[in-house]
């Protein structure tokens, strides 16, 4: 689950990590309202959305021109301007596609007088099972170009579970930054305080790009890139309140309430399997027969009739849907319960789209019986490669 900058920087401040002071805004008038509150003569107004490149990002409307989606206000009359700009308008980003995100609310925030630019994020690394510190004295919008160009310029630490954070850590990123006095002071007790929020809020990413150096020598977070552990989000009622449905894809909404693990994928062939392994094997298999997956959909060990019904409508409901796969290997699942689910489905849904069937495990030639007496037109498969293939003719058959 993501979460907006503004919320994020909220939580620097529950953690005494050094940012910037700022208020969101939902309308041009309280944008107006919360530069007021702030001491100016300068505001940022930053545009809402979860994605990044916010800064080199375009409107679709021609009046916000090419300004993007970050801009600098030297006047009240142009964060009203900038407000009314973004707010209702589409911002298409590197990381948006091209169909982009409507901006909904922005964050009006205190200019700051920039002397450097930093790149700092912490991040659960699955190889060493640690939380990595990586870090850059290249921050700011063109950190991808740092990491593809010159990454001799990023360096990464780790910090042992055993231990915990230590001063050392701490020491060893200001040092990587070229931090000096004051502000090596601040990174130290900063790193400590951005571990202990990493840990304690089950946090998979957090990126702050920029961290800048004001030229007062303050060390100051000007940014906010929060991701957190789904699995985990029971622990946490005050991070799922944060949570903004309308920055969502509508079909993974839609398969949270079912307990499906879903991801939207720009293929057209789509995916029901049960297993997160067989999931990838499967969506592996279909590009090497030369086409592309439309989703990732793990049905679980013990899915119901009803479970396959609704992720049977989840898939359907993505019209560049041109034909589906069901891959069931059943351990726990039983094939009979998932050929009761296809059929229902098929028939309330009236499936147009080539539909195959790979069938294995328990109770498998029950289910394989109750396909053929269904009267559909269900294509069976015998493994998983004659799966792939019967789908991807079938497919390009259809045209």
């Amino acid at each position: 689950m993501n979460i907006h900058e503004y919320q994020a920087k909220e939580l620097y401040r529950q953690f005494g990590i050094p940012t910037a002071i700022g208020y969101p805004a939902f309308t041009v008038d309280e944008a107006v309202a919360a530069a007021n509150k702030l001491p100016g003569p300068v505001w940022v107004v930053k545009a809402q959305i979860h994605a990044g490149g916010r800064g080199k990002g375009k409107f679709k409307e021609a009046a916000a021109g090419d300004k993007g989606g970050v801009r600098l206000a030297k006047s009240l009359d142009e964060v009203k301007q900038f407000a009314g700009e973004m707010l209702g308008n589409t911002l298409v980003t590197l990381q948006t596609g091209p169909a982009g995100r409507v901006v909904k609310r922005i964050y009006v925030e205190d200019g700051s007088q920039i002397e450097r630019e930093l790149y700092l994020s912490a991040l659960v690394d699955r190889a060493t099972s640690r939380v990595a510190f990586i870090v850059s004295q290249a921050g700011g919008m063109n950190i991808e170009e740092v990491a593809h160009d010159t990454p001799e310029q990023i360096m990464t630490f780790s910090v042992d579970p055993a231990t915990g954070y230590q001063p050392f850590h701490g020491r060893k990123v200001a040092f990587a930054l070229g931090l000096m006095g004051e502000a090596s002071k601040t990174c130290i007790k900063m790193i400590g305080d951005i571990y202990r929020m990493v840990v304690e809020k089950d946090m998979s990413l957090l990126e702050i790009n920029p961290l800048v150096v004001t030229k007062a020598g303050k060390l100051v977070c000007l940014d906010g890139k929060m991701n957190f552990d789904s699995n985990a989000l029971y622990r946490h009622a005050d991070i799922v309140a944060m949570r903004d449905e309308g920055e969502e894809d509508p079909m993974e909404i839609e398969a949270s309430k079912f307990d499906l693990s879903f991801i939207k994928l720009d293929g057209d062939i789509g995916c029901m399997v049960n297993g997160a392994g067989l999931a990838m094997a499967t969506m592996d298999i279909i590009k090497l027969y030369g086409m592309e997956p439309a989703n990732f959909l793990d049905v679980g060990g013990g899915a119901s009739k009803e479970k396959v019904q609704a992720a049977f409508k989840i898939i359907l409901a993505d019209p560049s849907v041109k034909g589906i796969l069901v891959n069931i290997f059943g351990g726990i699942m039983r094939c009979d319960i998932i050929a009761e689910g296809v059929i229902a489905a098929a028939k309330e849904m009236s499936i147009t789209v080539p539909l195959v069937v790979r069938l294995e495990g328990t109770n498998v030639e029950l289910g394989k019986q109750i396909l053929a007496a269904s009267g559909l037109k269900i294509t069976p498969a015998d493994n998983l490669a004659d799966a792939a293939k019967k789908i991807t003719d079938a497919v390009k058959a259809a045209g």
